[in-house]
């Protein structure tokens, strides 16, 4: 991180800054512009974190800002435990910081780190969230992508259908859902609009954790949150 100061810092790296003080609840308008506002911001974020508050963004005032992503980073599981509940795991210590979007819709470094660098208006995340809890559980348990995956929920459920692992609603009970599959919300048959975990399978229902959503469900929320669904128009993803 290049150290950024208020006076006439712009750019990029400041946006970054901005976004990360919005995370912290600090508001501050995400302009890419380091003046007073945002200057006041960071001196208050220092203060409560112990560290000097001088109103510069520094290695290591960057480091206490994005130590939640930093946290989700690393692989603090049990290195024996199945696949399925490794990506379960994951899921839940994305939780437990609670990502969502900062700058407008679809926007922001959770975002970014779910699609690997990309956001925007047209990025819909919750395809890469999933992707992203899988990979984090392959790569801690030193084992392959069980199939390939994308930042499509049509594209998700297409390779799951190729791999044998797709099984539509009609075909499944709660007992076949282990925790960590994939539910896919279909909208026609060839064609599914939001896709997040099973965290719990129960017979009328079952919890999720789900990216790019609201406590209201939407497919395009703004969040990482824990929900609870019904089985009606969904299909699911199974890793046997």
């Amino acid at each position: 991180m290049e150290r950024v100061t208020r006076e006439g810092s712009r750019g990029n790296a400041v946006k970054r800054v901005q976004e990360w003080l919005c995370y912290h609840n600090l508001q501050v308008v995400i302009d890419g512009i380091f003046g007073f506002v945002t200057q006041d911001a960071v001196m208050n974020f220092q203060f409560f974190n112990g560290l000097e508050p001088n109103g510069v963004v520094d290695t290591q005032t960057y480091q206490a800002l994005v130590k939640p992503m930093t946290a989700v980073l690393k692989n603090p599981i049990n290195h024996s435990m199945p696949f399925n509940e490794a990506v379960a795991e994951f899921a839940r210590l994305h939780l437990s910081v609670h990502p969502r979007e900062f700058g407008g819709d679809n926007r922001g470094p959770w975002v970014r780190l779910y699609l690997d660098g990309h956001d925007g208006d047209k990025f819909y995340w919750c395809a890469g969230f999933v992707r992203f809890c899988m990979r984090q559980a392959a790569e801690a348990l030193n084992i392959s992508m069980p199939m390939k995956t994308s930042g499509s929920c049509d594209y998700m459920a297409a390779q799951g259908e190729n791999e044998g692992f797709f099984v539509s609603e009609g075909d499944v009970t709660h007992r076949d859902i282990p925790t960590g599959s994939m539910f896919l919300v279909r909208k026609t048959d060839n064609d599914w609009t939001h896709v997040g975990l099973v965290i719990k399978a129960e017979e009328s229902v079952f919890r999720t954790i789900e990216g790019n959503t609201n406590d209201d469900g939407s497919s395009n929320g703004y969040e990482v949150c824990e929900r609870s669904r019904g089985y009606s128009d969904k299909d699911f993803i199974i890793f046997n």
